[in-house]
């Protein structure tokens, strides 16, 4: 208790410089701005963190790990909707559009191309074991990432992210939700004792356990909104000050600070030999991502416009949204044997790189990025397709267990979803 006590302290003194600078009006710089205010939301996204972990033992482990991915990235829909609703005031020409769809994308993909791989490796590392391997239940969130994925081609054809499609990925998250909520939990006997700051809130009553959750939440929220308008703004003005396109610091560095929270604590269920519910938390991450935080930008640009108003996707945001989409396929195509092994992370975090690199080369060639950016979506889509093609039987086990409902599906997806691939096997996996 006295150590989670001091983490509350040391957490709390990180959002006070933020709170004086909002509080007083405060702006020395740009730079110096993004670091206070970005050290304010990511030590409020860690207080969210341990109070939606510590109320895991309270709700069975389908909904918590979906509730902790939800709560865990607020930090991330603080940002991004705050561009959303300056788009709405400024007009569906201003640079605010751009900024939305660059932090959603980016969002979406450091995911998929970071952190997903990220849980491998410290899985290796730890254990020496090549794969996460997944529980059969676990199919029911690649059954819904699966038809986000196949929607977002469906926004793309339209070239905007309307109302409507907020209503439909809304609908998606909500059945998502609906069907992990009675999943029980799992009992393993190797798993160790609960990890991480949560720990000693789960040795207290649990009424003081809610007390506590809840105070931690009011305060961390109350920072991320007060946080979340002049860390946006900032990092706008820090990529001008400092001579560096504004919008790709809004896409990859903006989206680092804001879903670190969510990525701790998947690395502490990595720790305490929980790798498999560490992975299903960055999965259900992206969910959400995917779903809500998409759906959810043309409902700020419409509160902001004072109307309904679409978001518009030009040719550089259609590019990027086509590749967040393919990544999307082709990281779900690797998981459909319920495993993410070694070599399948280090395919995802290689080409996550490539892309990286390459808009950062060609940053201030529209033309060429724009190029870049479809040839690279076209090779994620082949190889999902590949990948799709040679596990026909698992994505079909994926499907019943997904949204046929029955205890039949799921053990059957068992049978057909881990059967190992080579060079991806754990050591007491057998060939």
């Amino acid at each position: 208790m006295r150590r989670f006590l001091i983490l509350i302290a040391v957490a709390v003194l990180a959002t006070l410089p933020a709170v004086l600078f909002r509080g007083t009006g405060l702006r020395p710089g740009p730079i110096l701005d993004a670091a206070i205010f970005g050290v304010a939301i990511l030590a409020a996204g860690f207080l969210l963190s341990w109070g939606a972990e510590a109320a895991e033992q309270h709700i069975s482990q389908g909904l918590i790990l979906a509730v902790v991915a939800l709560v865990t990235v607020l930090p991330e829909y603080a940002v991004d909707l705050y561009y959303a609703f300056q788009a709405g005031r400024a007009g569906p020409e201003s640079q605010y559009v751009h900024y939305a769809a660059a932090n959603m994308t980016g969002a979406n993909r450091l995911l998929v191309g970071l952190a997903w791989p990220l849980m491998v490796l410290l899985h290796w590392v730890k254990d020496r074991h090549r794969a996460i391997s997944l529980i059969p239940a676990n199919a029911i969130e690649i059954g819904f990432l699966l038809l986000a994925s196949l929607y977002a081609f469906v926004i793309l054809m339209k070239g905007r992210i309307s109302l409507t499609d907020f209503a439909v990925l809304g609908a998606i998250f909500a059945a998502y939700v609906w069907r992990v909520r009675n999943l029980p939990k799992t009992d393993d006997p190797n798993e160790a004792e609960e990890a991480g700051p949560a720990a000693a809130l789960n040795k207290l009553s649990p009424a003081r356990q809610w007390l506590a959750i809840g105070a931690l939440a009011l305060t961390a929220c109350a920072v991320i909104l007060a946080a979340a308008e002049p860390f946006a703004e900032a990092m706008v003005e820090t990529g001008r000050a400092i001579g560096v396109n504004e919008f790709l610091l809004i896409q990859w560095l903006a989206p680092l600070a804001s879903e670190a929270p969510a990525v701790s604590i998947a690395v502490l269920f990595v720790l305490a030999n929980r790798a498999g519910n560490g992975l299903t938390a960055m999965v259900s991450d992206k969910i959400n991502q995917w779903t809500l935080l998409v759906g959810m930008l043309p409902v700020a640009m419409s509160i902001g416009a004072g109307g309904v108003s679409a978001l518009p996707l030009d040719a550089r945001q259609s590019e990027e949204f086509f590749l967040t989409a393919a990544q999307s396929l082709f990281g779900l195509a690797l998981l459909l044997r319920l495993r993410l092994g070694i070599s399948s992370a280090a395919a995802l975090a290689g080409l996550f790189f490539v892309q990286v690199t390459l808009a950062f080369y060609f940053r201030n060639d529209e033309a060429r990025t724009i190029l870049t950016l479809t040839w690279l979506a076209w090779a994620y889509l082949a190889m999902a397709m590949l990948v799709f093609a040679f596990n026909g039987r698992q994505l079909a086990g994926i499907l019943r267990t997904t949204f046929l409902f029955s205890a039949a599906a799921i053990k059957n997806s068992s049978k057909e979803g881990q059967t190992p691939t080579p060079g991806d096997r754990s050591p007491s996996t057998p060939p």
